[in-house]
């Protein structure tokens, strides 16, 4: 069973910063790329950042500039630097790895449950 676990997230005034990190455990083959998203209610889950095995990135045009994406070398952790926060920013921020668990596996998401990051004065 794959797990992942987020945490770093809480409130923060704007112009703030939080650091966000995900643990992938259980059993992996191998990982394609780990992604962050986010999810206000009411609203589409959005893509904020993803970082593939090689270490490329992309990131919402709405955080370019403000957040970096990291891993360690093992790909078995995310964390996604948030700098400059506005209220907007405010949301769920989901944990997402697109992996296989063995040679013959296909690739799936797999996701955390989620940690909350509030931009408020």
């Amino acid at each position: 069973q794959v797990q992942l676990v987020e945490s770093g997230g809480g409130s923060v005034q704007p112009g703030g910063s939080l650091r966000l990190s995900c643990v992938v455990s259980g059993s992996i083959f191998s990982i394609n790329a780990m992604s962050w998203y986010r999810q206000v209610p009411g609203k589409q889950r959005e893509l904020v950042a993803t970082i593939t095995s090689v270490g490329a990135t992309n990131y919402a045009d709405s955080v370019k500039g403000r957040f970096t994406i990291s891993r360690n070398n093992a790909m078995v952790a995310v964390y996604l630097q948030m700098n400059s926060l506005k209220p907007e920013d405010t949301a769920v921020y989901y944990c997402n790895t697109n992996a296989a668990r063995s040679a013959y596996a296909p690739n799936m998401d797999y996701w955390g449950k989620g940690t909350l990051v509030t931009v408020s004065s």
